[in-house]
């Protein structure tokens, strides 16, 4: 390194002269060969005066004939020879600009491609004399490069299955909308049916296989522009470029397709389902990724309720419905806190003796504006924003305290109140309940807790717990709609239970079918009997199931044909007006 032969003695300017001219060209040249960085000394033109070792010894290492760059070697032209790009052609202009003092300092990342692999450095130059003389350092920084695109491919990629994660899929299907001339956009959203069974029962690893093995079913499943990415869980989206309604509902076929097939997992074969919703931006409307991903959820949710492991297309009227039901659920709050509901009872009759000796409490809503509303109306969308759980807690507290005054009156009632799945999770039914007979001052052999037997299945230990306080304390538990579902005798064994609901669906049997109706429900009554559970028939409507349902051993039943449900001040009355008949043998 040194001095480009025949050059001029450097400017006094280069640096603060020590000891002379020539003392101080060795003093610039002693402090470049310094620097741990490769390091050029350039004029005005791009000509190299001066060459640290750093640089030599990059060059080296690089072992590339393009940047073996030595005294009045050309930097400009080098440059050029490594990016002809209007890139390199701005850090050249910004050079020259600092060469003739219009700025300060010029700083730039740039990638050298390398065969080994992309290299990234980190320039900067500042101007030393009047003469337009500039110092070039080159720092390689690929490590902190590397680590910052990984570091921001991971914020934007979910790890698990390596596709493009939630924000990054909205930054897709944002700069796809406003692509200009684009095609239509179609966004799939899908939600794997069965999933979370796979989870609970093979455990968490084999959960993740799983998801696995489904990325790479859709990846599979897609065409070469579409991006496939999960929201979480088991949701996935897939963004269809230039796709319309057709080639969107024939990729969702695919997909569907593609999930159909057995999973293995460690040896063990899965099959699963997927539901799917379309949302489509055909025209060039404004529309944000939001908008998109959101609408084909609500498609999506419609092939659930519709069956499941189906395809399902979105209209307005889906996201009417799902604005309406937010404003239902907003309502419904401020109804449980302002008393807007109201409890109807349906007596429940004990058939040794054809009295009615209990009731059933069944919420209702007075609404405002719209009246009376069912439980239908508004229990589903109790269920889909947590509402079931204050529900029941206020249905708790008023039925109870219907009872006692009921029962301060002379008319002792047993009262059924119906519990969900949420409820049995939260872990607080216990304190809930005997909250309530507090309150009420209500014996606790006044209230029968009624629960589906597909919430109990949910986390049967859980459950078994729970109940096996409550009937400690005295009150009774009840499990409702048996044999509508996953009914087994394991389940009613674990279980401490003192009723059994046998479903409408076995009571209510059709013309023709008495003979396989009557065996069904004589098969519930002899398994409850065997574990020590009354049986109870409910949704009787004729007086033929009534007569079945006693003539088989059904200790309790309940239905239309011995009383509708009615608000409480109208079944004092109705009780009051009801015969004594004698008792049934039974």
């Amino acid at each position: 390194m040194g001095r480009r032969p025949g050059a001029p003695e450097l400017p006094l300017d280069v640096r603060r002269r020590v000891e002379g001219l020539t003392s101080s060209a060795v003093a610039v040249e002693a402090v470049l060969d310094a620097l741990p960085f490769p390091t050029l000394l350039i004029d005005a033109e791009g000509t190299v005066l001066l060459a640290n070792p750093a640089w030599e010894a990059a060059a080296d290492v690089l072992d590339d004939d393009r940047v073996r760059l030595g005294i009045d070697g050309n930097y400009f032209a080098m440059a050029r020879r490594l990016g002809d790009d209007p890139g390199t052609h701005a850090l050249i202009d910004r050079l020259r600009a600092l060469s003739r003092g219009e700025c300060a300092s010029v700083q730039a990342d740039y990638a050298f491609p390398h065969r080994e692999g992309t290299r990234w450095f980190h320039l900067q130059a500042s101007r030393v004399d009047q003469a337009g003389q500039v110092v070039v350092t080159h720092t390689d920084v690929t490590s902190r490069v590397r680590a910052e695109r990984a570091s921001d491919w991971r914020a934007r990629h979910d790890t698990l299955t390596e596709l493009p994660n939630r924000a990054h899929l909205h930054e897709l299907i944002d700069a796809e909308l406003q692509r200009p001339e684009r095609g239509p956009v179609c966004v799939l959203f899908l939600d794997i049916d069965g999933f979370k069974d796979v989870n609970d029962s093979l455990g968490h690893e084999a959960g993740d296989e799983l998801l696995r093995q489904i990325a790479g079913r859709l990846t599979g499943s897609t065409r070469a522009g579409d991006t496939v990415g999960r929201l979480g869980g088991d949701e996935f989206v897939v963004l269809c470029r230039d796709c319309d309604i057709t080639g969107a509902q024939a990729l969702a076929d695919r997909c569907r397709a593609g999930i159909d097939r057995a999973f293995d997992l460690g040896g063990r074969l899965v099959r699963l389902g997927v539901s799917i919703g379309i949302a489509t931006a055909e025209d060039t409307r404004r529309l944000r990724a939001t908008d998109l991903v959101r609408d084909a959820d609500l498609a999506m949710y419609a092939a659930k309720r519709a069956g499941r492991n189906r395809v399902r297309l979105f209209t307005a009227d889906l996201r009417t419905a799902a604005q309406r039901r937010v404003t239902l659920a907003t309502e419904l709050r401020e109804a449980i806190l302002d008393d807007q509901l109201v409890l109807h009872y349906q007596p429940i009759m004990y058939l040794p003796s054809r009295r009615c000796t209990g009731v059933e409490a069944l919420v209702r809503w007075q609404h405002p504006e719209r009246g009376l509303l069912p439980p239908a109306e508004f229990l589903p969308t109790a269920a889909q924003h947590g509402l079931l759980t204050p529900l029941a807690r206020w249905v708790l507290r008023t039925a109870s305290r219907q009872a006692a005054e009921w029962a301060r009156g002379g008319l002792h009632l047993v009262t059924g109140v119906n519990i969900s799945a949420g409820h049995l999770s939260t872990g607080t039914l216990v304190r809930d309940v005997l909250d309530a007979l507090t309150e009420a001052q209500l014996p606790p052999e006044q209230l029968v807790i009624e629960l589906t037997e597909t919430s109990v299945a949910e986390d049967v230990e859980r459950a078994a717990a729970q109940l096996a306080e409550l009937r400690r304390s005295g009150v009774e538990v009840c499990i409702d709609d048996f044999g509508s579902g996953f009914s087994s005798l394991g389940q009613l064994v674990s279980l401490p239970t003192g009723i059994l609901k046998i479903d409408r669906s076995l009571v209510a049997f059709p013309a023709g079918r008495r003979s396989q109706a009557a065996a069904a429900i004589a098969a519930v009554v002899a398994l409850g009997r065997a574990c020590g559970v009354r049986s109870l028939a409910e949704g009787v409507e004729t007086a033929e199931q009534l007569e079945l349902a006693a003539e088989l051993g059904c200790v309790l039943a309940q239905g239309f044909h011995i009383a509708r449900p009615m608000p409480a001040d109208e079944l004092v009355g109705w009780f009051a007006a009801q015969p004594r008949p004698a008792p049934v043998a039974g």
